[in-house]
Formats: structure tokens, sequence, C-alpha cells
């Protein structure tokens, strides 16, 4: 009976949060969401302080040495843990970001650059962005709040950042700048993040190193419907014939996998993908033939490779 009421409960739940376009955390943070475009972000900075498996996230309040440089770690501005977090949520690092056991809600993901500027573009483009996605007003903004009218119903706010290249880091810019992070490295320590600012009207989409401190925005993932007329437009994977690496580019699909098989079916390489540039090396192999075997959720598509 016990078992029957809470499946019941929570059918309740999900219908409540379908109506009323919500999502929950790990940690039972509620969060609204706004559909822009086709896109479908929250509303409100993530809060969360577990990874998805319900590992918690360390907290660092020393940024000279430490789990900061060497963990996925989170932080609170100032290191207030009261003041800033229900309004800003957290600040966390790359590691945290970039973690196999996620901090979004399942069915979310930290957005990737392209997405940013699939935001920006919807809105009108970078110049103006910025002031359709800021929250209204300076209660919590400095003035002048450049151009800020929310109208795209996103209600960035500006949480600052930790700067943890200066000594033992310093906190900076809350109420002047909103900080988000994207999934997307420039290089290995170097990733692209979104900026939001009070003094003008931008949604700047810069590079930043990784041991900063940003906050996160989550949006929704999309829902691909993979099949054998679609697939080959979906992953773009090159250069074929390759001699030292090669690169799968795909911005669609969230979570996959790669397997490279030799001409004898062994299967000598396997890792898991995401849905930025993947750069995969080869040079260890040998000149010959292989088969490229990309697996996902119901989906397997592969692809014949020369290495030369």
């Amino acid at each position: 009976m016990k078992t029957t009421i809470f499946i019941l409960l929570g059918l309740v739940i999900n219908i409540i949060n379908l109506h009323s376009q919500t999502v929950t955390d790990y940690d039972g943070n509620v969060y609204n969401t706004v559909t822009i475009g086709n896109q479908v972000w929250m509303k409100e900075n993530l809060k969360v302080i577990h990874y998805n498996n319900g590992t918690e996230i360390p907290k660092a309040t020393s940024f000279s040495n430490g789990i900061w440089f060497s963990n996925g770690a989170l932080c609170y501005y100032n290191n207030d843990s009261t003041s800033y977090y229900d309004l800003y949520g957290p600040l966390y690092n790359w590691l945290a970001v970039n973690n196999s056991q996620k901090v979004c809600p399942l069915g979310w993901h930290v957005p990737t650059q392209s997405e940013w500027f699939i935001l920006s573009d919807y809105l009108g483009g970078g110049n103006i962005a910025g002031g359709k996605l800021k929250e209204t007003d300076t209660i919590h903004w400095h003035s002048p709040n450049t151009s800020a009218d929310n109208s795209s119903g996103f209600t960035a706010l500006p949480g600052g950042l930790l700067n943890s290249y200066s000594h033992n880091g310093q906190f900076q810019y809350v109420g002047e700048m909103g900080h988000f992070w994207s999934s997307t490295l420039v290089c290995s320590t170097t990733i692209w993040f979104a900026l939001l600012s009070a003094f003008n009207s931008r949604l700047e989409i810069p590079s930043y190193g990784d041991e900063c401190g940003f906050s996160i925005r989550c949006i929704k993932d999309s829902i691909i419907n993979i099949n054998s007329t679609n697939i080959e437009n979906i992953f773009n994977i090159y250069p074929n014939p390759a001699f030292d690496r090669i690169y799968i580019n795909n911005n669609k699909i969230f979570d996959f996998k790669i397997q490279v098989f030799d001409i004898v079916g062994e299967c000598i390489l396997e890792k898991e993908l995401n849905n930025i540039t993947n750069e995969i090396d080869i040079c260890s192999f040998s000149k010959g033939i292989y088969i490229i075997q990309l697996t996902g959720n119901n989906w397997t598509f592969q692809h014949k490779l020369t290495k030369e």
C-alpha cells in the first residue's frame, strides 16, 4: 500500500512540475523554467550542493591550495553561505562542471558555447541580448543596469565570481556582473563562459581560466530523433584518411560513447564523449582500416576510418 502511495505521489509531483514548468534538483531545490526559442532554460542560478549520484560537492573556503585546484568544488561569495546563497547560489569551479557525476538535474546540462551563441542570436545578437536577459531594476544589479528589460524571461542575476588567480582567492563583481559557465573548452585550461554586465546591454561569450568560480544556469537536453537518414548529418568526423588524430563534431547529442575496432574486430579504444568538438588521439594506431562506432541512448552509428 505504501509503495502505491509513493508512486502516486511521484506522479502527482511530476504532473505539477510539468504544469508549472519547474524542475527539481537532487537536493530538492525547485527552479522555474523559461522557453526561449527552441531552448528551455532555468530562470534561476543552480543551487545544488550534491552531484546527481548523491555525492556531496566539496565546499572550499581557501583558494591558495587544497581542494579547489584538485577536485570538483563550490564556494559561497565572500564565504557567506546565507546572504548570497538563496539569491545567487554557489560559485562552482570547472572540475565540478566537468564532472562525470553531473551537477544539473537529470535531463538538463551545463550549456555549451554554441548554445549560448544560439541564445544570443535568437535575442538579436550579442550587442543587445544582455539587456533582454537581465533582471530589471537595480535591486540586485547596480545602476544603471543598461537596457535591462528581461523580455526573454531569463532573469539573469549578477552573482559575481571567484578570481582564484588572486592571493588566496578574491571575490569580485557581485551586483555588477554575472558569469555563467559553459561546458566548452578552448584548450586544456581555458573555458568559454557567458558574461553580463550592469554597464552595457551585451551578452559576451569570452574565455577564462579553469580555476575560477562562476554561476551555473542549466539548459534542458534536446530530444533528437536518431535514425539512419539523419545520423550522418548530426556527426562530422574528420579528417579521413587521418594521421595522428581525428575530430568528432556534434552540437545536438549529449553523452555518447566511442569505440574503435581494428580489422579483426578487437576494440582498441573506448571512451565517453560529449556534444562539443572531441579530439581523439590515434598516433599509436598502425596504418590500416578501422571502424568507429558511436553509441548513445537506443542508437548506434558506424563509420569507416583509414589511418595513414
